[in-house]
């Protein structure tokens, strides 16, 4: 099957760069998404580990025509800078049947060979996200606010009370969006509450993304934690506290209690245990008190002196 030619406005190849590294990732799942409407086949898409990726192997993987679909997606994201020039001699024999997107964890010169390479390509688009700081990064927030549908104030809240970093702030107003998509109202109280602007809202974006199994963003936010001087025991006591809740709710969910029952009987937030009834749907009660025995012999190891603190988090992490 011939490949369709890319349109000037339809670029058939993506470089996306910048220190705003979020944004990037974001646009290149945009981009994914939509080329992903054309296929048919499970064959029409490969996706390069950016770690073991070489410019023999992408080179292997564009070159390689489609099956049953008009083209083949391929895509590597996450390409540390270093490593992003290297494959550059990949593009040289690009064909029309191949649609690419490369995202790089950083900002490329305009000396770098890769960028030159996809500019040099007929279809070929290169997009720099720089860092967002100050007036823009607030203009962001307040755009991203008003496409979550939340109201400006807690979209100037989130943007005065979080780091100045466009994934933590996305991250925030989500889960406005999410409290208040739950029926819950989003009024002062709540916000004040969810948006700690401190530890606590930390503790709450790690517990989310804790099961059924740690998550990237885990490991990030428990690693936060530890630079802002949380003990790493204190850590894995909140980690313990929220495997415990959740094990109850799944207890009583798995008895026919329903969410408004759950809620009535616990002493949480409505708001923390519709979340542990929900997650407690997609793990088993095994896995929740395997995780509780490692949290138990992880600070019994620390405290015997046979165990690093920081280094036995990560393995606490790594066991759930």
């Amino acid at each position: 099957m011939r490949g369709m030619p890319a349109r000037p406005s339809d670029p058939q190849a993506m470089l996306l760069h910048g220190e705003e590294t979020f944004l990037a990732d974001e646009e290149s799942r945009r981009v994914l998404e939509a080329w992903r409407r054309d296929l048919v086949s499970e064959f029409g898409e490969q996706n390069l580990d950016p770690g073991g990726v070489t410019a023999a192997k992408l080179q292997d993987a564009i070159l390689q025509a489609p099956f049953l679909d008009p083209y083949r997606v391929v895509s590597v994201r996450g390409l540390a800078p270093r490593k992003a020039d290297s494959l550059a001699p990949a593009l040289a024999g690009l064909p029309d049947s191949t649609r690419l997107v490369l995202t790089v964890a950083g900002r490329l010169p305009a000396s770098s060979p890769l960028l030159k390479a996809v500019q040099a390509l007929p279809a070929g688009l290169v997009r720099e996200f720089p860092k967002l700081k100050a007036r823009a990064l607030n203009d962001w927030a307040s755009q991203r606010g008003r496409d979550l549908g939340l109201p400006a104030n807690a979209a100037a809240l989130v943007a005065r009370s979080s780091p100045a970093d466009a994934g933590v702030i996305d991250s925030e107003l989500r889960k406005l969006a999410a409290y208040r998509e739950s029926g819950y109202p989003l009024d002062q109280a709540a916000l004040a509450a969810l948006i700690a602007g401190g530890k606590e809202d930390e503790i709450f974006r790690l517990s989310d993304h804790l099961l059924p199994r740690p998550s990237g963003e885990a490991w990030r936010t428990a690693r936060g934690l530890l630079r802002s001087g949380w003990q790493p025991t204190t850590v894995a006591y909140r980690l313990a506290r929220h495997i415990a809740l959740v094990l109850e709710v799944k207890a009583r969910r798995d008895r026919g209690e329903s969410l408004a029952e759950v809620q009535a009987a616990l002493s949480e937030h409505p708001f923390v245990v519709q979340k542990a009834y929900e997650t407690a749907g997609s793990v088993g009660e095994d896995r929740l008190e395997a995780g509780l025995k490692v949290i138990l012999a992880y600070e019994w190891e620390v405290k015997s002196g046979q165990l690093d603190a920081e280094l036995g988090l990560d393995g606490v992490l790594a066991k759930l």
